[in-house]
């Protein structure tokens, strides 16, 4: 008899069997890849035995690709085929994509879709396509370190990347060839590498600050579970930002006017040598010959550290302030906290450390590199998720970064899923119609902290039809939220008596901007007051609007009921609502409400009574009794 063997769902069915899966973390200024191996995690090297990858793609002419370092060296050469900090421009707008393109030297073009790509020597480009070259480089290195095929990737995104930057990260890496196995927060990913080196249970703030981006997420570890309690930052803030505000003081005291494409990129590499020079030493000595970039003198200067520390100062406070939103989102102090890890390569910067480790009251974990740390704990998802460890006890409990819901009657935003709520998720509500016989309801899915709809941003549209008519408020239509575990977005309506369904997988055209961000939650802080003013006077005014049509409807139908003086003194109550609607006193609306509800129940009960009149009316007891 043969004997059928049996694994459990997603083990190897023979003990020796270990599935290829890696860990990559797509930066902005620098990438790479890492994997588990002999049970330790390990970051993997090129040829060379370099570890980071350039996040840098050339385009020739002759339709050849260059990725990483040999990319980096055609920059200054070909500034416009060479494109860098491309995380930047993942799912991003045309007005935003045109605010980084007026920062650097690209040539960015507006498709017939309305997708924006970059114009090069090998054709247009979109982000995504070449974030797809970085992500390839990376499966290639380490399907040449591992010697197979790679069942499975984690790749890690900002904590504050929307729903369009995920989904336009997801792309590139099927576009790359990966089985994308989840996208991992960064400041996540980060907690699992300290927490499995530490085992230090408590509560950590995770301080990430790269190339592009900048995120700051509390954690909560405890018996394996990294519970997200809060999260904060923004998607367009980090070392390149460093490098473009010392550029810019080169060339004001320097007289460069005019640079070129080629003197920004030149201007911008020199800048992120000094940078990183200066969190080294005191102090570096500058020149620039005459004439370049319209230079009208040789040019020479010493720039200390403490210089350098003045004009990225208001940048390191952007971070502190996301940081102190993040820690009163989930209601802690600074104290009340067991560590604070520092993730990134501009965390090397010493002002960037002073600083933290000053705002948090304690110095901050450093002993992992910043560069490897965020690859390091992919990897180590990765190999639990491809089923190389089935029995791992770590559990990962992310967080949205902002309020999800829909737009409701009169312009209001009815939260569904709060922001900072832990991930995968489910949330459902029930609505109803608005008025008599509604046949379809427009259901408008929104991101956002404030409380009416104009001041949200929409994320999707899309209609339920075939709704059997009924009366106002008679039918049930259940709306359903759907969060993975990627912070990927679907929604979903459906009439429960009828069984109508119609849903939509939220794939917005762009995601965010660093303003955007900034605008939904400092505006909800700023305005909460006036918000809920607005919300009070929409609420009064729905409720009068129903009222009097439901008094409209009933008097075009029972009017004789009431005598002349009954229905003036009606009509009059009415008259004075409609007026108050038009005002913007809340109170006096819903006074004015409860005086027609007043003045309306004698009607009501008449028409009650009419009505079972009615229904008796010819009929014997036994009938009734029936």
């Amino acid at each position: 008899m043969a004997l059928l063997q049996i694994a459990e769902p997603g083990q190897a069915q023979a003990p020796h069997q270990h599935k290829l899966a890696i860990g990559i973390d797509l930066g902005t200024t620098h990438s790479l890849v890492a994997s588990i191996q002999s049970g330790l995690p390990r970051v993997m090297p090129d040829e060379q035995g370099r570890v980071l990858l350039p996040s840098v793609v050339h385009y020739g002419d002759d339709g050849r690709v260059t990725v990483g370092e040999a990319a980096k060296q055609m920059a200054s050469q070909d500034p416009l085929n060479t494109l860098v900090s491309v995380k930047r421009f993942m799912g991003r707008g045309a007005e935003a994509l045109q605010q980084l393109g007026d920062q650097l030297p690209y040539e960015l073009v507006q498709q017939a879709n309305g997708i924006t790509s970059f114009h090069t020597a090998a054709g247009d480009k979109t982000p995504v396509e070449v974030s797809a070259d970085i992500l390839r480089q990376l499966r290639l290195r380490a399907e040449a370190a591992l010697g197979g095929d790679i069942a499975g990737a984690v790749i890690t995104v900002p904590a504050y990347f929307d729903e369009a930057q995920r989904q336009a990260t997801k792309d590139a890496a099927t576009i790359a060839g990966l089985n994308v196995l989840r996208l991992l927060n960064e400041p996540t990913a980060a907690a699992v590498a300290y927490g499995l080196d530490q085992a230090h249970e408590g509560v950590h703030a995770i301080y990430d600050l790269g190339g592009g981006t900048f995120d700051i997420s509390i954690l909560r570890l405890h018996q394996g579970v990294f519970e997200v309690l809060a999260t904060g930052g923004n998607s367009a803030l980090g070392g390149d930002d460093f490098d473009l505000v010392l550029a810019k003081w080169i060339m004001a005291q320097a007289g460069i006017t005019s640079p070129d494409a080629e003197v920004q990129r030149r201007l911008l590499q020199t800048a992120r040598r000094v940078k990183e020079a200066l969190s080294e030493r005191d102090s570096v000595q500058l020149s620039l010959a005459a004439g370049t970039g319209g230079a009208p003198a040789d040019w020479q200067a010493t720039l200390t550290r403490a210089e350098f520390e003045s004009l990225i100062t208001p940048l390191v406070d952007e971070t502190l302030k996301a940081c102190r939103r993040a820690l009163r989102d989930a209601g802690l102090k600074s104290e009340d906290l067991a560590e604070v890890v520092l993730v990134g390569g501009s965390t090397r910067v010493p002002l960037v450390r002073q600083r933290v480790a000053e705002f948090f009251g304690k110095p901050a974990l450093t002993h992992l590199d910043p560069d490897q740390v965020v690859a390091i704990g992919a990897a180590v998802q990765a190999n639990i998720l491809v089923g190389n460890k089935p029995d791992s006890d770590v559990l990962l409990l992310d967080v949205i970064p902002l309020s999800l819901g829909l737009e409701t009657y009169g312009g209001l935003v009815e939260k569904i899923v709060p922001r900072n709520t832990t991930i995968p998720v489910t949330r459902a509500q029930e609505f109803t119609t608005f008025k008599d016989g509604q046949t379809a309801m427009s259901v408008h899915v929104l991101q956002g902290e404030r409380e009416l709809a104009a001041d949200c941003r929409s994320l999707a549209r899309f209609e339920l039809r075939g709704i059997p008519p009924m009366v106002a408020g008679a039918a049930r239509i259940k709306v359903l939220f759907q969060i993975d575990a990627d912070g990927l977005l679907s929604v979903s309506a459906e009439e429960t008596s009828s069984g109508v369904r119609a849903e939509v997988e939220v794939k917005p055209a762009w995601g965010l901007s660093d303003d955007e961000i900034l605008r939904l939650l400092r505006e909800s802080q700023a305005r909460a007051a006036d918000d809920v003013r607005t919300r009070l006077l929409v609420e009064a005014r729905a409720d009068a609007e129903s009222l009097c049509e439901a008094i409209s409807a009933a008097l075009a139908q029972d009017a004789a009921l009431l005598t002349s003086a009954e229905k003036a003194a009606l009509d009059e109550e009415v008259a004075s609502l409609r007026q108050a609607m038009a005002g913007e006193d809340a109170a006096a609306i819903k006074a004015a409400t409860a005086r027609v509800n007043t003045a309306s129940d004698d009607f009501a009960a008449k028409r009650m009574d009419a009505s079972i009149q009615k229904a008796f009316t010819g009929k014997h007891l036994d009938q009734l009794e029936d």
